[in-house]
């Protein structure tokens, strides 16, 4: 398969948006979630003529002149994967901090795009670090150049027809995965530094074994700090048969339980997963039930929020749970349940009830602002 690489988002002019040197010990790497859940589009929006479909856990243009299939979220420091190949006439390809209106040869955005090959062409893997101002990119293991000016953005799977082919490029994914990059701790593993405790409350906080653990009745420990734009990634442990907590976000300091809430229970209905109890873990709570519990009591398991203006997303486990757009008028007391939380706020961990027994870890967070 040919490679050409383009320091734009979308190749052609009739392509318009509508909406390695670094080293790992120089980088605070996150852990690897999953863009594409081998199963649909949730979490991905198509622009253009292209026709998608998902079958046997490979997404697949079928037919189409010009267009992309792009994340609702943003992100701005990632590694990314991808495994694709292209066939038919056409060209395809990873486009990356990207907007979804305009051309992003003139905002910003880049990508490393494939020519098509023959139809019998072997998958290709692209590899893309986006680290601040330094970008680095290949595909099967050869280096490709690529640049971007813009911070942050969304991931776009990109295609463009030759003008003087009547049809345009196929295209086959199997993996899209991303790690962010440039991460920051907020829980040392030692103490509570760095925490505020909202007071009067029942909830018991401690740090047992470099876990941070919030046990007995109703509570909220939150950061010190605040953010606005941000991808937060921890470790998460029930010490209980379906115990109820919760991850907010965008919380004004020292108010207790607004902004929003990625929910933890882990619990279903019956045999059913897709069926979550009060939201399920990695819901939006009073917004999105989780479309499946992926985790479990009494097993560590990973909660990543991606939250950039009015869009949130929620993954357990790498495996996508939750994606909401915010589109109601602003909430007078910014509580996420009631309207739009527009502002920045605190990340604090939610104590319930008297069952309430969790453990918390790998607290890390990439601001986007």
């Amino acid at each position: 398969m040919k490679i050409r690489t383009l320091s734009v988002l979308l190749a052609g002019s009739c392509l318009a948006l509508a909406c390695s040197t670094i080293h790992a010990q120089d980088v605070a790497e996150g852990q690897w979630i999953n863009l594409f859940d081998g199963e649909s589009l949730y979490g991905w929006t198509p622009v253009g003529d292209g026709n998608w479909e998902v079958s046997d856990g490979v997404l697949s243009l079928t037919q189409g002149n010009s267009g992309f299939l792009a994340t609702l979220a943003q992100f701005s420091d990632f590694d990314l994967s991808v495994t694709m190949r292209v066939t038919g006439m056409g060209t395809a390809g990873i486009a990356f901090r990207a907007p979804l209106s305009g051309y992003a040869q003139e905002q910003g955005g880049a990508a490393v795009n494939l020519v098509a090959g023959e139809d019998n062409a072997a998958f290709s893997t692209v590899n893309i670090r986006a680290l601040g101002k330094e970008v680095t990119a290949q595909v099967n293991d050869i280096d490709v150049p690529t640049a971007v000016s813009n911070t942050k953005g969304h991931i776009a799977i990109q295609f463009h027809k030759y003008d003087r082919f009547k049809k345009g490029p196929k295209l086959e994914i199997k993996e899209v995965k991303l790690r962010p990059l440039a991460m920051t701790s907020l829980f040392n593993g030692e103490n509570l530094d760095g925490w505020n405790i909202i007071p009067d409350r029942k909830s018991v906080f401690s740090v047992n074994d470099g876990a941070l653990n919030i046990k007995d009745g109703n509570g909220q420990i939150e950061t010190t700090g605040v953010y606005r734009n941000f991808v937060l990634q921890l470790d998460i442990y029930s010490n209980g048969d379906h115990l109820n907590s919760g991850v907010f976000f965008r919380t004004p300091p020292g108010v207790f339980w607004v902004g929003y809430e990625a929910q933890i229970r882990n619990q279903w209905t019956r045999d059913d997963r897709s069926k979550p109890v009060d939201f399920g873990t990695g819901g939006l709570y009073g917004l999105k039930p989780a479309r499946k519990v992926v985790s479990n009591d009494r097993e560590w398991f990973t909660m990543t929020v991606a939250c950039c203006d009015n869009h949130y997303a929620v993954w357990v486990n790498g495996y996508q749970t939750a994606d909401f757009t915010d589109t109601r008028p602003v909430s007078e007391d910014a509580n996420g349940k009631n309207g739009y939380v527009s502002t920045a706020g605190t990340i604090n961990l939610q104590g319930h009830d008297p069952t309430t027994d969790l453990s918390f870890k790998n607290i890390h967070i990439q601001p986007l602002d």
